[in-house]
């Protein structure tokens, strides 16, 4: 299993610092949630039903024309893989994934046997005649980098014209995971059209990840047979009410996004007076580090838990604290960890 962030039980362990006592900045989830509603009596009691009207709520919030709630996007990222395996007969398909990303969609395609590899952001339309499969986060995890509209479907459309040595066609899969804060950017409004597949998740702007919840948008033949691969109850009542009342929520959403933004740019600007030159989205700021694992473990030491890359030249992720007293514990922690490891 990969390690991810949020893993605060191993820090607890490794510096025998007491859970309370940090402040984990190792994920990009939201760390103000969404104010989850009372659930009705029987959310607990009662099989959870399809939802119909759970997803015509995330079709009015996402732009999309029809969408499958899943139990969190990581259920979809396992399921992609094994789906287009059934869908060719068992063949495998040539699968590229934008690098570097969220590891889960490579791995997973690897381990269900596909031909895949990992092709750096700036490289992907001169590679796209050479594969079935393109895998893009937009905005991308860590590093934030995107791509436009306007490419992203031009891709879908090369794939789908394109007929595979199988018979297949392509699919172009965009995990708008961290899409909340700019919705101009979305694809998920297109997934009518056959091999555009979108992801999107509840869990990092709403800050519901422990819902477990999250949406596939793409076509309605596919959505159909991946509701099949799923199973029955895939998605527990209280996350399906969660959710509801979530992404009905406008006027929670606009003052969220508004803050979020402004609380982006601010931890930018933080990090930027250290000389860290960062990039990510307004949840999450990357940069690359010099003696990562020693800037990591720096800032262990102080309790504060942050995500450290390893590959390539390694490089460190924060989030966002939740409070002021967030803010000056991670300034504080940020001047003696650059003071060791300069940027």
């Amino acid at each position: 299993m990969l390690e991810h962030g949020g893993n605060l039980n191993d820090a607890v362990a490794a510096y025998g610092r007491p859970r309370a006592q940090w402040l984990d900045l190792s994920t990009g989830i939201n760390p103000q949630p969404y104010p989850a509603p009372l659930l009705a009596g029987d959310a607990w009691h009662r099989l959870p039903e399809h939802s119909a009207e759970l997803e015509a709520a995330a079709c009015a919030y996402y732009g999309a024309p029809r969408m499958l709630a899943v139990a969190g996007t990581q259920a979809a990222i396992q399921a992609l893989p094994q789906l287009r395996l059934q869908a060719n007969g068992g063949r495998s398909s040539r699968v590229i994934v934008a690098a570097p990303a969220y590891a889960e969609h490579a791995h997973r395609w690897a381990q269900a046997g596909h031909d895949m590899r990992e092709v750096a952001y700036a490289e992907l339309d001169a590679q796209l005649d050479d594969c079935d499969v393109l895998v893009v986060c937009n905005p991308n995890n860590p590093t934030g980098a995107r791509v436009a509209p306007q490419q992203l479907l031009q891709w879908a459309q090369r794939l789908q014209a394109r007929t595979a040595a199988d018979g297949s066609r392509g699919w172009l899969v965009v995990d708008e995971a961290f899409g909340d804060t700019t919705p101009q950017q979305s694809v998920a409004a297109h997934t009518a059209q056959a091999g555009l597949i979108v992801l999107r998740s509840v869990g990092k702007f709403f800050g519901l990840a422990g819902v477990r919840l999250g949406f596939i948008a793409a076509h309605e033949e596919l959505l159909d047979k991946l509701a099949e691969w799923l199973g029955p109850w895939s998605v527990s009542g209280p996350a399906q009410q969660i959710g509801l009342s979530a992404l009905r929520d406008l006027d929670w959403q606009q003052r969220t996004r508004a803050r979020l933004l402004e609380d982006g740019e601010r931890l930018q600007a933080m990090l930027s007076q250290h000389g860290a030159h960062s990039s990510g989205s307004a949840l999450y700021q990357w940069w690359l580090q010099p003696q990562a694992a020693q800037f990591h473990a720096a800032m262990a030491e102080q309790g504060v838990w942050v995500r450290l890359f390893t590959r390539g030249a390694g490089g460190i992720r924060l989030g966002l604290p939740a409070d002021e007293a967030g803010w000056h514990k991670l300034e504080q922690a940020l001047a003696q960890a650059f003071a060791r490891c300069p940027a």
